[in-house]
């Protein structure tokens, strides 16, 4: 385990959205990166997980692929990456910053309307 003050965690959360691929970086709009140090119960609830479930990250918001003409003048969507199991889980600073990369990217394809049963298709797991 490993703790860090949430300034730090937020930069790496910075860190990994700034390394992403110019390709995909530019096609993100209206989204929000946040930090928080644990899922609420209605993330559990949304993704239908029990509540001693492990969540890393969450995206709550509209993927692309859903949106329809009448989306518009919408609140900014959110990703959301939790602190608190991710330090639990971390042995360094480096794995941390892995792990926070990894759990960035999985929720900006779910923003993109990829699944998890399609990212565990293409081996993105």
């Amino acid at each position: 385990m490993i703790e860090i003050e949430v300034e730090e965690f937020e930069q790496l959360v910075s860190d990994a959205v700034h390394g992403l691929p110019e390709q995909f970086r530019e096609r993100i709009a209206n989204v929000e990166f946040a930090v928080e140090d644990w899922a609420r119960p209605d993330d559990f609830g949304r993704m239908h997980l029990p509540r001693n479930a492990t969540l890393l990250g969450v995206y709550r918001g509209v993927p692309l692929t859903a949106r329809g003409r009448g989306y518009n003048m919408a609140l900014p969507d959110r990703i959301v990456i939790f602190r608190g199991p991710l330090q639990q889980m971390a042995r360094d600073e480096a794995d941390l910053a892995d792990r926070v990369g990894r759990v960035v990217r999985h929720e900006i394809a779910h923003y993109f309307g990829i699944s998890d049963d399609r990212l565990h298709e293409i081996g993105a797991y």
